[in-house]
């Protein structure tokens, strides 16, 4: 069986030195290359690799590569390819770990170090093809899975319209489920986040609060540094004192001047509904 590969690297070189050394796998077929997140993206979703190459950390920092780029994958693929971080820093490390990729490779790149990358994927792929797809038995419905600091990987569905959205805490091979709907607000904390829930639970999930940010869509709303609120559980804004009230519980949640825009989206929204005015 044949695994198509894409390069994405603003360094030409570096591109034509992986290619190189991929060739000597009979197995992997290059499909093409990109040197910037967009065309990156696009080449991704036209080809359909099992395999990408990936910077995340480029010279030209108008490509806008980075680990973003996995994220943007769990918007439109039910599987994400393999992916082998190559680039010329140790500081994103722990960081890419967290999006599961298969290997993390220091530029300039050395030959060896490639091959042993590609045999350990060959080996999971040839020996086990459902490694390819994690969690099938979760694919009744939409989620978002966040893992412990020891298992790390991030895996999201967009919610359709019929149903919600799940978030799976994932942690030593316990699954944790939480409806979407019954989350109130999201607090940070330091490099984890907790999740209060509005039946007084607080569930601490392994991720930053920037990060639910970039992936979570309204009623979720960030209105401070700390904060992430459910507009649905909003039942008092006081603009004076820069603070939100959680519904039937006595929760004040401050908010920030640089987050002002979201609180005013969130009246707005209250406003546009079945409203009334006293």
């Amino acid at each position: 069986m044949n695994y198509p590969y894409i390069i994405i690297d603003d360094d030409q070189e570096s591109v034509l030195k992986t290619k190189a050394i991929a060739e000597g796998f009979s197995e992997l077929v290059f499909a093409a290359s990109a040197n910037n997140y967009t065309d990156g993206l696009n080449l991704i979703l036209e080809h359909n690799p099992k395999l990408i190459f990936l910077e995340i950390d480029p010279e030209d920092k108008t490509t806008n590569l980075s680990l973003a780029l996995i994220n943007e994958l769990y918007r439109y693929l039910k599987v994400i390819p393999k992916i082998i971080i190559t680039t010329s820093t140790k500081e994103l490390a722990f960081e890419a770990i967290q999006y599961e990729v298969a290997d993390y490779l220091i530029k300039p790149v050395q030959r060896i170090d490639l091959v042993k990358s590609l045999l350990k994927l060959k080996k999971a792929i040839g020996d086990d093809e459902a490694y390819l797809v994690p969690n099938q038995v979760l694919e009744k419905a939409p989620r978002l899975t966040v893992e412990s600091a020891t298992e790390k990987t991030i895996e999201q569905r967009l919610p359709s319209s019929e149903q919600p959205l799940i978030l799976c805490i994932k942690s030593y091979g316990d699954y944790r489920y939480i409806d979407a709907r019954d989350i109130c607000y999201f607090q940070a904390d330091n490099n984890s986040t907790d999740i209060h829930l509005n039946n007084g639970e607080m569930v601490t999930a392994f991720k930053t609060l920037k990060h639910f940010e970039g992936i979570l869509s309204a009623p979720f709303a960030r209105i401070h540094n700390s904060y992430i609120v459910n507009s649905n559980y909003i039942s008092r804004i006081h603009t004076g004192n820069a603070v939100c009230y959680i519904k039937n519980t006595t929760t004040k949640i401050p908010f920030s001047k640089s987050y002002k825009e979201n609180i005013d989206a969130i009246i707005s929204d209250f406003a546009n509904g079945n409203y009334l005015e006293i």
